[in-house]
């Protein structure tokens, strides 16, 4: 495949979204998993890292009620994971041998692309995400005394405690679901077609809004993989991460065919 090969410009038509084109993008993402899993382990580490990271700052600066707000707020950078886990199951389809050099070679050129633009936005909701929380917390439990997490943890279960819990996970269910919403299909179409990251989150959100039963079963079906799989010191995400990354890429790629149109050939670097 020639290096200065062109991709195509603007969206794909998109079809509709049935039910089984779930199950069948988590069968595809469980067999590119064990086809791949080197790669699995690697993409996924990072994030294990970072969330073992943020558990341990919080532990030793005795701020407790930050792991919480941690937890529930780390899934919204788990999208990501996602570039080299779609070019693995882009190259699977393809039937391509899996060059590590290569695969992380389409990585670092997204630099060049609109990803990072896209992920400028991704942090700043969850920097916001971040202070948003600290001002619920300080607005229910601003008087009480907080050490660490074994010794302040029954402040949670007060009144004030279950409030801030009960505001906060509603005011993050909407963060979550709006980056969602925004980025489901827009990471996958910005490795896939030259497009600009407004018009793919615009997409993204298109679909979201046209195809609300099923679209929300799968973000669902994201954000309760994704928590249970962070409550074994954050191991599980070396499996969840993985498997909702290359199932993601196929729901893709199956909305495209639903189209009329399907991905391109291999990418170029």
């Amino acid at each position: 495949m020639p290096q200065n090969e062109v991709k195509p410009l603007g969206v794909p038509e998109m079809g509709d979204v049935r039910f089984d084109m779930l199950a069948e993008a988590l069968r595809r993402g469980w067999a590119d998993m064990r086809r791949a899993p080197g790669f699995a382990v690697i993409f996924a580490g990072v994030y294990v890292g970072i969330g073992l990271i943020l558990a341990w700052i919080t532990w030793v600066t005795g701020k407790s009620y930050w792991l919480i707000f941690a937890a529930v707020g780390f899934p919204l950078v788990g999208p990501f994971a996602a570039v080299g886990l779609y070019e693995v199951s882009h190259r699977l389809s393809m039937g391509r041998a899996l060059v590590a050099s290569e695969i992380f070679g389409v990585i670092a050129h997204q630099r060049r692309r609109q990803l990072p633009s896209i992920c400028a936005i991704i942090i700043m909701v969850f920097l916001f995400w971040f202070f948003l929380a600290h001002m619920i917390f300080a607005l229910f439990l601003g008087l009480s005394t907080m050490t660490n997490v074994s010794s302040s943890l029954e402040v949670y279960f007060t009144p004030e405690g279950l409030s801030m819990l009960a505001v906060g996970t509603g005011v993050g269910a909407v963060f979550a679901l709006l980056l969602y919403s925004l980025t489901v299909v827009s990471l996958p179409l910005l490795l896939d077609r030259e497009v600009d990251f407004v018009t793919a989150m615009l997409t993204s959100l298109r679909v979201v809004i046209e195809n609300p039963l099923p679209m929300l079963v799968w973000a669902a079906l994201v954000a309760g993989l994704t928590f249970l799989a962070m409550l074994p010191a954050f191991l599980g995400l070396f499996f969840a991460l993985p498997l909702l990354g290359h199932a993601t890429w196929h729901l893709y790629t199956l909305i495209c065919e639903a189209g009329g149109a399907a991905p391109r050939t291999p990418w170029s670097i």
